[in-house]
């Protein structure tokens, strides 16, 4: 993690009105020079946001970026300039170019979530650590090989998952995984309503084909907060969804839009933990909850947008057990200036983990086998939708030739 004083000073010596200050004179807005340099690879969206969170954490600066949509690379000098003005960006002309850079020692993949698998594939002939956008691949296969590829890579592969860095996640580890606060975990219960999928370059994000679907492209960030604090591999999944209101009549180069908006998504664990996931893509806020019931209590937190002008807390998060334990209620978060970087916050920390992995600190970021848990259970939820049936999720794999066992 950077230095306290960094944290401390970071935004406000990026404001401009303190930019008449000679370097000579900073002491506390100091700008301490950054010891990295990443690419990044795909800009739209999330690679606009691996810029500018990149930038802001401060220890590490975008070197350069490759992305064949020019309006893509256009945006991503600007942010680089609000960080930078003085800098230039270098743009690459082709995927190689920009991996096998020597100026560079990391690597962030923000590309569409089918080109994944053929990405990562280039990626790791660099040897370089390389954090890996959610979800890792929108197939079984394409998955496990991205496992077999991390087996034998030398420097870090991070996934993507940064939910689990957003502060009503991170309190929640810390009451059920460190103290215990509720006893054994027992029932698991995630919702989130949204918002609709926004526009993509291509539209890839209203094809199953293309995004693994909703509960693949989506809901893979729950799955992984259902695995991390079940603490245990999925067994069965059993899932129903549709097509309700969002995009039905969307059609994209002659195709229609496939992809679900809605869902229920139960699990059952290996250990006996279940886990149920309820999904609602044309909700007017945005609103995400959990639920954890353990033996000797409860945990519930949420995050909520509402666009109202009611006041509410932005987070909440209660702890309630009997006589024998202490309860509690608060509003976790982080400074105002860390949440507005992207998800809660999330994807700061999700940074500063990537860069204290390189630096051989132990981190709770997403591994390549989580990554592959994660979009196994959004990969049988979309099937079981499909089938009307219960997916095993042992069958599943075995059926693809994968042994879950050594994942």
């Amino acid at each position: 993690m950077a230095n306290q004083k960094l944290f401390r000073s970071r935004p406000f010596a990026l404001t401009p009105r303190f930019n008449y200050l000679p370097d000579a004179d900073r002491y506390l807005l100091a700008l301490e020079k950054p010891t990295h340099k990443f690419n990044v690879i795909g800009a739209g969206i999330n690679g606009q946001e691996h810029i500018r969170v990149s930038m802001m954490e401060g220890r590490a600066d975008i070197h350069g970026v490759y992305d064949p949509n020019p309006r893509s690379v256009e945006l991503a000098k600007q942010n680089y300039a609000q960080f930078n003005p003085q800098g230039s960006l270098k743009v690459y002309d082709s995927l190689e170019a920009a991996c096998n850079d020597p100026a560079v020692d990391g690597l962030m993949i923000a590309t569409p979530n089918y080109t994944h698998i053929d990405v990562a594939k280039v990626a790791v002939q660099s040897g370089k650590p390389i954090l890996l956008e959610k979800p890792m691949a929108t197939t079984l296969q394409d998955a496990y090989t991205i496992t077999q590829l991390a087996k034998s890579y030398s420097a870090l592969l991070q996934v993507g998952l940064q939910y689990r860095y957003k502060p009503i996640y991170t309190e929640a580890a810390h009451e059920v995984l460190q103290r215990h606060s509720i006893g054994d975990v027992k029932t698991i219960t995630i919702l989130e309503h949204r918002l609709p999928f926004l526009d993509k370059v291509n539209q890839w994000n209203k094809f199953s084909k293309f995004s693994g679907g909703t509960l693949v492209e989506k809901c893979c960030h729950y799955f992984d907060l259902f695995n991390y604090f079940a603490q245990s591999k999925p067994a069965s999944v059993y899932a129903t969804g549709s097509q309700a209101v969002n995009y039905q009549d969307f059609e994209y180069n002659g195709e229609k839009s496939d992809i679900l908006d809605n869902a229920f998504v139960n699990v059952i664990y290996e250990n006996g933990v279940r886990a149920n996931f309820n999904l609602c893509m044309f909700a007017p806020m945005t609103y995400e909850e959990i639920v954890i019931c353990g033996d000797e209590g409860r945990l519930k937190a949420y995050e909520n947008e509402d666009y109202l002008s009611v006041q509410r807390p932005a987070a909440y998060l209660e702890v309630l057990c009997g006589a024998d334990r202490t309860s509690r209620i608060s509003n976790p978060g982080y400074p105002k200036f860390i949440e507005q970087t992207g998800h809660h916050g999330g994807s700061f920390f999700e940074h500063a983990a990537f860069i204290d992995g390189i630096e051989g600190k132990k981190t709770s970021a997403a591994t390549v086998s989580e990554g592959f848990w994660s979009v196994v259970i959004g990969i049988a939820a979309e099937q079981s939708v499909k089938m009307g049936t219960v997916v095993n999720i042992g069958d599943m794999l075995a059926a693809a030739g994968i042994n879950g066992a050594i994942v």
